[in-house]
């Protein structure tokens, strides 16, 4: 590896760390102004589905926009977009502390949309930076730096509680989302898709993404499998706020205290995971994480107390971390360079459909049924659709890629 490209898998890495920092913070403070501004569970669900809607119209779009721009300019541009969005927000709030709430609404559903040309960035950033054995060492990078921001996101609001009010965490992370901008100048733009940008282009080239995504039978299935997971998780993350103050009547810190844990343990698994990628398949890696984030959700489904609710929702995470080391690995394998944005966006889209959903579950049955039996049935379900879903999903890579690189041999031969 020459020292370039090591400097630029720093500064990359460095970049996806403080832009997940950055919303972290956001993901501290705005729950908890909102559940003190209007004390209600539903505003919670009702959030939740506001901040993810826009995100499903954009992954589409989003992965067209980083083939065609190749990854680094628009994660600096949009980067630097929530910088500014957060700013505004941060005056509303201040000058007109009333609609507290429907202001943090809004900038949820305006990160949320802004979320997606990053996601996208980083997607097609990463092949550009690794290749081969190296791909799943960066994949696992990439997680580890999204866990990691756990912790110092938490930590950073909770430093910056005891000393300012919550509202002003928003300036914080509009100054870390510059700063993650400004990481990536020095990565070079990449590979790119020449198009006019023209209306009827646009289309056809979403339609390709949607084609090749039914064309690729693993894709599908991943797809399912992460829709499930995703579904049940975003649920506990979406009442968590409620579940930690309501539920077990825990003080703020506690909530915060879960997700500096959550970010501790992904910081050990930085160091962690290229280690068990030497001993461990990939796949295997998989299995251990979706069956521990299986046995943890059943555990949070039915805590009887904040000790035990805390020790599963860390360890759930680090469930998540091991199974998206899979998950991110595999799928760039079986998809060629160019059209991995116009994909990935379609993809995404039904992964995170999830989210609002989630939302709107907590929304609807978390004060009438309660939002940990809510969980408790959600994760009986995922389990049960795991153990059949998972080994299917396995099997179907397995044969995909084995073609793929039969293909590629074959026209390196020709």
């Amino acid at each position: 590896m020459t020292t370039p490209t090591r400097l630029h898998r720093r500064l990359f890495a460095c970049g996806v760390l403080l832009g997940i920092v950055a919303e972290q913070m956001m993901l501290f403070a705005a729950p908890l102004l909102i559940f003190q501004d209007t004390e209600e569970v539903s505003a919670l669900g009702f959030a939740y589905v506001i901040e993810w809607l826009p995100a499903l119209l954009a992954y589409p779009f989003a992965g067209l926009l980083a083939d065609r721009d190749g990854g680094a300019r628009l994660f600096r541009f949009v980067n630097a977009g929530r910088s500014v969005v957060l700013v505004g927000a941060l005056v509303g709030c201040l000058t007109a502390p009333s609609l507290l709430t429907p202001i943090l609404m809004t900038t949820g559903a305006l990160l949320s949309l802004l979320m997606a040309p990053v996601r996208m960035s980083v997607e097609k950033v990463v092949p550009q930076l690794a290749t081969g054995t190296e791909l799943a060492k960066v994949q696992g990078l990439v997680q580890s730096m999204e866990v990691s921001a756990m912790a110092v996101g938490p930590a950073l609001a909770m430093l910056g509680v005891a000393f300012i009010d919550k509202i002003w965490l928003l300036g914080g992370a509009s100054a870390i989302f510059l700063a993650a901008a400004v990481c990536w100048l020095p990565l070079p733009r990449g590979l790119r898709s020449l198009s006019s940008g023209g209306a009827r282009e646009t289309l056809a080239e979403l339609r390709l993404g949607w084609s090749l995504l039914g064309r690729t039978r693993p894709l599908v299935l991943l797809a399912a499998l992460n829709f499930s997971i995703n579904l049940v998780f975003a649920t506990v993350l979406s009442a968590n706020a409620a579940l930690v103050t309501g539920v077990f009547h825990a003080p703020e810190s506690t909530f915060a205290l879960l997700n500096i844990c959550v970010g501790v343990l992904g910081i050990i698994n930085l160091l962690a995971i290229p280690f068990l990628l030497r001993y461990v398949d990939v796949r295997m890696l998989g299995v251990f994480g979706l069956a521990l984030l299986c046995a943890c959700l059943l555990l949070i489904g039915f805590a009887s107390s904040m000790l035990v609710y805390g020790v599963a929702f860390v360890a759930a995470m680090l469930g998540v971390t091991y199974f998206n080391v899979f998950n991110r690995t595999q799928r760039v394998k079986v998809l060629p360079q160019e059209h991995l944005g116009k994909v990935m966006g379609p993809f995404y889209l039904l992964n995170m459909l999830a989210l609002p959903l989630a939302g709107l579950l907590v929304a609807g049955f978390g004060s009438t049924v309660g939002p940990q039996r809510l969980v408790a049935v959600l994760a009986i379900a995922l389990t049960g659709f795991g153990a059949i879903m998972l080994p299917l999903t396995a099997l179907s890579f397995g044969r995909a890629i084995a073609a793929r690189e039969a293909t590629l041999v074959e026209a390196n031969a020709g």
